[in-house]
């Protein structure tokens, strides 16, 4: 029998249940995928806890790579044997799986499962806040949070290869040295330093046109502190919680700030957009010019302790699970 990950109610780790499930024959339009490796996201934190409500029970799990096993009726382009990856449906947590091959990008043979596994949310997250939500231009200089996590460490090496200058903020002085060696210009140790004083120190009082804010409540307010006027807040994540609301003046009394919370799946929603966004990440990695850090795997049986291990910010770069 093929096993996942299923929640039966919203909660804690605890509420992730290894158990027998029935896949069936792909439908119309459908693949029926063997899944070699699943991603781990922040992004299964809110679906399991319920911040982002899903009809239960569900399989978590929004990223993965495999091997196509069969393929239903009017599908072109596939066909049993071939590699794919995605990002986007969940259902990921599971031995084989169901899926809608639109939403299946088929993976160089020079790309690993596992690293495909570890980058196509993240890295198709990066190419949309880097290339879509803003430009990011040779010369600027911009400020990234959570810049030793998955994201991060993609957001570092790709704003680098773009010649932008990478402002960063760790826990620690051994995610500093792993944000740094992926191309972080400067690191803040954010626990002992006031990230708000040290972007205007190295930007000698000038500030940032652009933030990128994926930890939420904690980091929220002061992020906005750290923009020019006419800048723009990126928060694409809640991390520590959701931020407070906040009234629409406050942003002109900052400096007539712009605010955005993007989703990537609003970004790769048509076809052509989610080929576009894979094929720009999937050259970046072949050039070298962005790795893939695979930080820590788990069994896939074993979900409730790796959400407990990112929850407790204990985790560096991307996790993925094998299967």
């Amino acid at each position: 029998m093929v096993h996942a990950i299923r929640v039966h109610e919203a909660g804690g780790p605890e509420v992730l249940h290894w158990e027998e499930v029935e896949v069936g024959d792909p439908g119309p339009g459908q693949v029926r995928l063997r899944q070699q490796a699943v991603g781990l996201n922040y992004i299964d934190v809110y679906h399991r806890t319920g911040l982002y409500p899903q009809q239960l029970p569900f399989t978590p799990g929004t990223e993965g790579a495999g091997t196509v096993e069969a393929v239903g009726e009017n599908v072109t382009g596939l066909m049993p044997g071939d590699r794919v990856a995605y990002a986007g449906p969940t259902g990921g947590y599971a031995e084989e799986r169901l899926i809608d091959a639109e939403r299946l990008v088929k993976l160089p043979d020079e790309i690993p499962f596992q690293q495909a596994a570890a980058m196509m949310l993240q890295g198709m997250t990066v190419r949309m806040l880097l290339r879509g939500v803003h430009a990011v231009q040779t010369g600027e200089t911009i400020l990234v949070h959570a810049a030793a996590g998955g994201v991060g460490l993609i957001m570092c090496q790709w704003a680098r290869a773009i010649g932008a200058t990478v402002i960063g903020t760790v826990s620690t002085d051994e995610k500093a040295e792993m944000a740094r060696t992926h191309g972080c210009d400067h690191p803040i140790i954010y626990t002992r330093q006031d990230f708000v004083a040290e972007v205007e120190r190295i930007t000698g009082g000038a500030k940032l046109p652009v933030v990128y804010d994926s930890v939420g409540k904690d980091t929220f307010l002061r992020s906005l502190d750290c923009l020019h006027p006419r800048g723009l807040m990126v928060s694409y994540g809640n991390a520590s919680g959701s931020p407070d609301p906040i009234p629409p003046n406050l942003l002109a009394q900052k400096g007539s700030l712009f605010l955005t919370r993007p989703t990537l799946f609003h970004y790769i929603a048509k076809r052509e957009e989610l080929e576009q966004s894979a094929k720009e990440l999937f050259d970046m990695v072949l050039s070298g010019k962005v790795k893939i850090e695979i930080g820590q795997t788990f069994p896939l049986k074993d979900a409730a302790e790796a959400h407990r291990a990112l929850e407790a910010r204990k985790t560096t770069g991307s996790t993925v699970f094998t299967v």
